[in-house]
């Protein structure tokens, strides 16, 4: 087994973690990641060099550059599993299988024991200047203002030092605001020209946006949310946060199988919680790869 150490602060933990690793016979090798692009690169080089198990300790971040790592090895072993001991300060995909990231030993429980399930992943493919682009997700894309909220928490968490409160503040900031774009997308079933504020396009819960979601039905969920009065965002966060995003009358949900937006405005866009930070031509194609890699559960 191989454990991919990315993003985690506390020395403490990651010796609790290893010692339980240890007490339960498990060989492992720690790699420790010095940023985004390494986790990437490690993944690749642990399944090119025929590695049966991957484990990251992380957040979503972390996983999504992980899996594309993985994804762009030029060997994967048949027996290969993917698993997680979530660390991060989101760890929305870990908790949707019912790992808190409290709870480690949990975690390694389940990489004992390997129990697998075959998940689905989203794709997402675009071109920019220097050709075309590929990336695959577990969560979800966020295009409009649910990816600008992402870029405006990380900047405040670096003078805050707290995720919670930065992201209080960003939405806060964004509540006068209200920026809307047009949007013309095509999914699977109709053409859409729409004034919307934010779209969220999910393979699980996309941060509470599309909570219906599950990565093992072939298809994706999408949440397109109109512009409200600004006195309505109050109520569309507070049932993002309760886990009733669907109930919000703004909100237009979808279920499909792929998707092409033709054009976005200048709307940012996040890919698991990470900003896209090159120029994106379009056309943005999503699309959803059934039962692609397999995933150790509990």
């Amino acid at each position: 087994m191989c454990s991919l150490k990315t993003g985690l602060k506390s020395k403490k933990r990651l010796k609790k973690i290893r010692q339980y690793l240890e007490a339960n016979g498990v060989s492992y090798d720690l790699l420790r990641s010095d940023g985004n692009e390494s986790v990437e690169r490690l993944s690749r080089m642990l399944c090119n060099n025929a590695y049966k198990t991957v484990v990251v300790v992380g957040g979503d971040g972390s996983l999504n550059d992980s899996i594309n790592g993985i994804m762009s090895a030029d060997f994967i072993h048949k027996d290969f599993a993917f698993g997680i001991i979530p660390s991060g300060s989101s760890n929305d995909f870990a908790k949707f299988w019912g790992i808190q990231p409290a709870d480690y030993k949990k975690a390694v429980d389940a990489i004992i024991k390997r129990k697998t399930r075959k998940i689905d992943l989203g794709v997402c493919d675009y071109n920019t200047s220097n050709g075309q682009v590929r990336r695959f997700f577990l969560n979800c894309i966020n295009v409009g203002l649910g990816a600008k909220l992402i870029e405006l928490s990380n900047s405040t968490k670096i003078i805050t030092g707290s995720q919670r409160i930065s992201n209080i503040i960003t939405m806060i900031s964004q509540i006068f605001q209200r920026k809307s774009f047009n949007f013309t997308f095509k999914t699977d079933s109709e053409n859409l020209h729409e004034t919307v504020m934010s779209v969220c396009v999910g393979n699980t819960t996309g941060f509470g946006q599309t909570p219906n979601a599950v990565p093992y039905n072939g298809m994706l969920d999408m949440s397109v949310v109109t512009r409200p009065e600004w006195w309505q965002l109050f109520e569309g966060f507070w049932l993002l946060g309760k886990g009733k995003f669907l109930n919000y009358k703004n909100v237009h949900p979808y279920r499909i199988w792929d998707i092409a937006f033709n054009d976005i405005g200048k709307a940012k866009v996040s890919l698991d919680g990470r900003i896209i930070q090159q120029k994106m031509l379009m056309p943005i194609k999503i699309s959803v790869i059934p039962e692609r890699i397999p995933l150790i559960i509990p």
